[in-house]
């Protein structure tokens, strides 16, 4: 517990003026007689033995302390004896032996130093006073009341500043759970959109290749050119990733331009994709246009692998292949609308859709990183489909992003 150091100088300011008070009252009372100048030897005494304290008191410890309060205490005792005006340097004395005692030690040494002061005030008196006796009660009462709860108040506030301190503590850890938490999540993210969308693309290209090898050699090393194409691509993206920086297909284009070149690429390994441009076109922050592209991207690859009716199949890299061959029939249209306060982006296609949203084992990731994805931009993800029907995915973004903030402290 911290101590209140203003109160601690204090009390050690009135012992030494009650000292000199009753050193000057010792003088003008009897002059320098012998006595007198006894005295005022023991009471230097006194003013060094409690000086020494003072100034050691960080080094003396708790048994160290305990053993200079007696020692103090002692020459006080010696000192009244002598001159009984000195008595009233008591009060400092149970400040100290508040801070030092524990509550029995600190009530007997209180009764103690109360008698003692009631009988040098008896002396001085020379005749028995009732007044002489109560005030010293009252007044050793008041100081140690005041005194213990000053240390009562002061020992919750310090309990108070610990519970803060570590709940500072505590919320600093969570902040770096949570960071470390959000950061994984978006490196999960960008591998799903990005890398794992890009080997499976690799993956479809190669497998045709290898088929066509000996009967179309040159569409076979076309199709390894593209699979090269789409390592060097994907290696682009994950060093972009890394760093946190805009998808490479966003470089120097327009999310249009990026959208109509993801849906030429897509239309090289899978369904048939057409790309449409709705109203007419303005600027939108980077982290709007990252997150439609990142959609339109995820989608397209949700038609590849899931619109064929052989997507539904379990037969490893043969499936794959059967997959790839049947999605070619899947047409995909891919709309991005500029509407008067926000954005649309919608992906259509005509494959088999479903009942329930039911992705593989290891899979189904895209929906949720989509809706993540929008919900970081304040957008909102909707996704229809019926069995035999294909299914539609729909993102809308606000125009204005990062919303403005009024006042009132809600969004414009």
């Amino acid at each position: 517990m911290r101590e209140r150091t203003w109160l601690n100088w204090a009390m050690h300011v009135g012992f030494y003026l009650l000292l000199a008070a009753s050193a000057l009252r010792l003088v003008s009372r009897h002059g320098m007689v012998p006595q007198t100048v006894t005295s005022l030897a023991v009471c230097a005494l006194l003013a060094l033995a409690y000086a020494a304290g003072i100034m050691g008191w960080n080094r003396l410890g708790r048994r160290g302390r305990l053993v200079w309060l007696g020692g103090v205490a002692a020459v006080w005792l010696a000192l009244v004896m002598l001159a009984p005006s000195f008595s009233w340097c008591a009060v400092p004395l149970l400040f100290l032996c508040l801070r030092l005692l524990d509550a029995r030690g600190f009530t007997v040494a209180a009764a103690a130093l109360t008698l003692v002061v009631i009988v040098a005030q008896l002396e001085i008196a020379r005749e028995l006073d009732v007044s002489l006796i109560l005030a010293p009660v009252g007044i050793a009462a008041m100081t140690a009341v005041i005194f213990g709860e000053l240390q009562r108040e002061s020992a919750a506030r310090q309990l108070l500043i610990d519970d803060l301190i570590s709940t500072r503590g505590t919320l600093a850890d969570s902040r770096h759970r949570t960071g470390v938490l959000e950061e994984r999540e978006r490196l999960a993210r960008e591998i799903h959109d990005t890398l794992a969308q890009g080997l499976t693309s690799m993956g479809i290209l190669l497998q045709a290749a290898d088929r066509m090898w000996a009967t179309d050699p040159a569409q076979a090393r076309a199709h390894v050119r593209r699979a090269a194409a789409a390592a060097a691509d994907n290696l682009d993206e994950a060093r972009r990733f890394v760093r946190d920086l805009q998808p490479p297909g966003l470089v120097d284009v327009s999310l249009p331009e990026a959208l109509a070149r993801l849906c030429a690429d897509a239309d090289g390994t899978g369904p048939r994709v057409r790309f449409r441009l709705a109203g007419e076109e303005y600027p939108l922050a980077p982290e709007v246009q990252a997150a439609l592209l990142r959609v339109a991207q995820a989608a397209l690859a949700n038609v590849r692998d899931h619109a064929g009716p052989a997507a539904g199949t379990a037969a490893g890299t043969a499936a794959g292949t059967a997959a790839a061959t049947v999605t070619a029939t899947v047409t995909a249209t891919v709309t991005l609308s500029y509407l008067d306060g926000e954005v649309t982006l919608d992906v259509f296609d005509d494959g088999v859709g479903f009942a329930e949203p039911a992705p593989a084992p290891g899979r189904g990731y895209g929906l949720r990183a989509m809706r993540d994805r929008l919900a970081e931009v304040h957008g909102v993800l909707v996704i229809e489909s019926a069995p035999g029907e294909g299914t539609a995915v729909a993102a809308r973004v606000p125009a204005a992003w990062p919303p403005c903030v009024l006042d009132g402290g809600g969004p414009a």
